[in-house]
């Protein structure tokens, strides 16, 4: 049996290839509102959220024109941003209605919120915030018990308003 990993572990970034590196810019930092920290010409770029070196990598160095990925496919389900609070999500809603964005879906998990949507690319995005963990949903034996139920976007817009 191997070792557990380091606790403190996380995961620190993404990086994505997509076709069009202006439009991915445009949603990645027009409308979540990521910071550029550093661009590569018109070939890559790399942002993040308060001042990190970056959460998020765009580059066209194998797919500068590509095509979507096809239905089917393996690959990346989705890339999960967490926000700190339920008004920031409440937040980064307002802002994706603002933008005409679409959403896939949304859901309480019990343990999270979560809004699902596609990028300019078609890479899914989970844009999330988690509960404290105390409030998280157990089962008889103290197990995690997460579920999928309707998560009402009116309700966290208010949240954001109230906040």
């Amino acid at each position: 049996m191997s070792q557990p990993i380091d606790p403190a572990a996380g995961i620190g970034h993404v990086h994505l290839k997509v076709a069009d590196l202006e439009r991915a810019i445009g949603f990645y930092h027009g409308v979540l509102g990521f910071e550029i920290m550093q661009r590569m010409g018109d070939s890559a770029a790399f942002l993040s959220a308060g001042g990190y070196h970056h959460h998020i990598g765009l580059n066209t160095w194998e797919s500068l024109g590509g095509p979507r990925p096809a239905p089917g496919t393996t690959g990346l389900f989705h890339t999960a941003i967490r926000y700190p609070t339920r008004a920031a999500l409440g937040e980064a809603l307002r802002r994706l209605m603002q933008a005409g964005i679409q959403l896939d879906g949304a859901a309480d998990h019990g343990v999270s919120e979560a809004l699902y949507l596609h990028d300019p690319d078609g890479n899914g995005v989970e844009l999330y915030w988690d509960r404290p963990e105390a409030e998280w949903p157990r089962d008889q034996n103290g197990g995690i018990a997460m579920f999928t139920l309707r998560l009402d976007l009116d309700a966290l817009l208010t949240t954001t308003i109230a906040s």
